[in-house]
């Protein structure tokens, strides 16, 4: 299953490919090497475009006592650190890092009501470097459980990635799984969660989104 925020950029792939083909066939020599490989490197250019963009079903264990990744990628930073935007104060981080190679979809990591939505414009630093949070191109989300429980999660824009898609808005109710946005290109996402949340993946872990449990409450 291809993402709606594909579409564009597949077919204007598609159409730049077939053009090459069409240009490889007309003028360049049949059956020379280099004819092979221009074939070769366009047909590699559309499959990772189209993999890029790939929605695989997810089947969330839905389970008000998990905060589940909202990410594909892998586990860069479990640690406790001060939040300055919204909670002004210690939470426990957890960061998931996406290559080019995973799948882009953003998931709510609890169900609940969305209680803040911000967008920050900023800069491209690589998505692991330290200052990336707070100075990178990010969205803000935070989700109140139905316990009263706050969670804040936060899309970054990496060195590649610049576009960011979040398709909540304050007021709004998200179910644990559910799809919340879209990153293009490498980037990644942050969880904040109350202090004494356990969590349940350490840095180097490979987490899928909607699927993995990163942490549960206390």
């Amino acid at each position: 299953m291809i993402h709606r925020e594909g579409f564009t950029i597949i077919l204007s792939t598609l159409a730049i490919c077939v053009s090459g083909a069409f240009f490889i066939h007309q003028y360049l020599p049949a059956g020379k090497w280099y004819s092979y490989l221009l074939y070769g490197i366009l047909s590699v250019i559309l499959v990772l475009v189209l993999q890029f963009f790939r929605n695989p079903g997810r089947q969330t264990p839905v389970d008000a006592r998990h905060i589940m990744s909202p990410a594909d990628g892998k586990v860069v930073i479990v640690e406790e650190v001060e939040e300055p935007e919204y909670f002004k104060g210690k939470r426990l981080q957890i960061s998931v890092f996406m290559s080019p190679l995973n799948v882009h979809v953003n998931r709510s990591p609890v169900t609940g009501t969305v209680r803040y939505y911000r967008y920050h414009p900023g800069d491209y630093l690589v998505a692991w470097h330290p200052k990336s949070s707070t100075l990178n191109e990010r969205t803000t989300v935070v989700v109140e459980t139905e316990k009263g429980q706050p969670v804040l999660f936060r899309q970054i824009a990496g060195a590649l990635a610049r576009r960011i898609v979040c398709y909540v808005k304050e007021g709004d109710r998200v179910t644990q799984g559910s799809e919340y946005g879209f990153i293009k290109f490498g980037s990644r996402v942050d969880v904040y969660l109350p202090p004494g949340t356990l969590a349940r993946v350490k840095p180097g872990d490979v987490v899928i989104g909607g699927e993995t449990v990163l942490a549960e409450w206390p």
